[in-house]
């Protein structure tokens, strides 16, 4: 099949729908498909390695939602660029990923002419979406097929469009997490993976692992892999201790490595997280979960983590105790296998079946 896959966000900003669209575009290659990415204009930096076509369009902005800032285009010409790229590929379905997001996917919709399916990837409405529902319940009864990431995504999108979306999950690329050598250090290393902003939930981590080193007892070493608004508040609020490391925004490959060196994941998120993706790379990669319980992590883990309250610091500290305590080779072992169920692969077998109902029912609509 020719697939398009539309990003509202830029390829060149790290992001869990980024990645998705990414990761999706390599099994589809894989399997023969012809795959053509539109998304908006970011960075000539190359971020991410896909066989795809890219198409980028507009001029990036970032903007304001779900505690975050998304790197979207806000451009009509844009909008319109992209609709005739789209065209000019002549696809057999359009996969819209995060259609509350303007701008690039809306008008594509608009005037699509060829069967779509659309992925929600949000858990929780805000402000934009309350003000924007009566254009999305519009743009929703042009979709052929609608899926969710998770079961919160599809409450969001029941509740904002009117849709019933089939719940599938954020799947990836399990083995390539394996592929890296494992590299264990004497210390313990916990790792933040994610984006420094205040819904990360970053700050709790670093004063929790302070408070614990504070005692005097086994050192923790916490390695803060990403970058964004929070970090000078972050540096400053760690002391600049040496037990404490900011590495910045690091490549996939790098991402990956430190998974694999750390005993522990640690993941704070307050909020706004559709599904803990980040949660079951860390299981791949053979390493311990400990994970606020929020909706969003709490599918994902399943019971392969332990779980604290969002912004309890004691519960956090305990949590990775309870961790380190608990880790043996028959649960690692469980959680590796719990993390294959949600491999790419997987998923994209669902996908192909999904993009042939909505082939189907495009045609019987026509």
């Amino acid at each position: 099949m020719r697939i398009v896959l539309v990003s509202p966000y830029a390829l060149s900003v790290h992001g869990g729908v980024q990645e998705q669209v990414i990761s999706m575009s390599r099994e589809l290659a894989r399997r023969g498909h012809e795959v053509l990415i539109i998304a908006p204009d970011g960075s000539d930096q190359e971020v991410y390695d896909t066989p795809a076509r890219v198409a980028r369009f507009g001029r990036l902005f970032k903007v304001p939602a779900n505690g975050s800032r998304a790197p979207l285009t806000l451009s009509p010409l844009a909008t319109r660029r992209a609709w005739f790229a789209a065209m000019q590929f002549a696809p057999d379905v359009v996969h819209f990923h995060e259609p509350f997001a303007p701008l690039i996917g809306w008008g594509i919709l608009r005037v699509r002419r060829a069967p779509a399916l659309a992925t929600f990837h949000r858990s929780g409405a805000g402000p934009a979406i309350t003000l924007t529902r009566p254009l999305l319940r519009s743009f929703a009864k042009d979709l052929d097929v609608t899926t969710a990431v998770s079961r919160a995504a599809a409450e969001t999108a029941r509740s904002a469009c009117r849709t019933e979306p089939e719940v599938l999950f954020n799947g990836f690329e399990v083995e390539r997490y394996r592929e890296i050598a494992r590299e264990r250090s004497d210390d313990v290393v916990l790792v933040f993976v994610g984006r420094l902003e205040e819904r990360k939930g970053t700050a709790h981590a670093i004063r929790a692992v302070r408070h614990h080193n504070d005692r005097g007892e086994d050192q923790w070493r916490l390695v803060i892999v990403g970058d964004g608004p929070e970090r000078p508040r972050l540096e400053a609020l760690s002391g600049h201790d040496e037990q404490i490391t900011f590495t910045g925004a690091l490549s996939d490959h790098a991402k990956r490595s430190w998974l694999r060196r750390a005993n522990a994941l640690i993941a704070p998120s307050l909020r706004g997280e559709s599904f803990g993706m980040v949660l079951l790379e860390a299981m791949a990669s053979e390493t311990l979960v400990v994970a606020s319980d929020i909706d969003g992590y709490r599918e994902a883990a399943a019971g392969h983590a332990q779980l604290f309250a969002p912004g309890d610091e004691g519960q956090l500290e305990g949590a990775v105790t309870r961790a380190l305590s608990q880790e043996t080779p028959e649960a690692i072992g469980a959680a590796l296998e719990h993390a294959r169920h949600w491999s790419m692969s997987t998923l994209v077998d669902r996908y192909e079946l999904l993009y042939a109902r909505a082939r189907e029912r495009h045609a019987s609509t026509r």
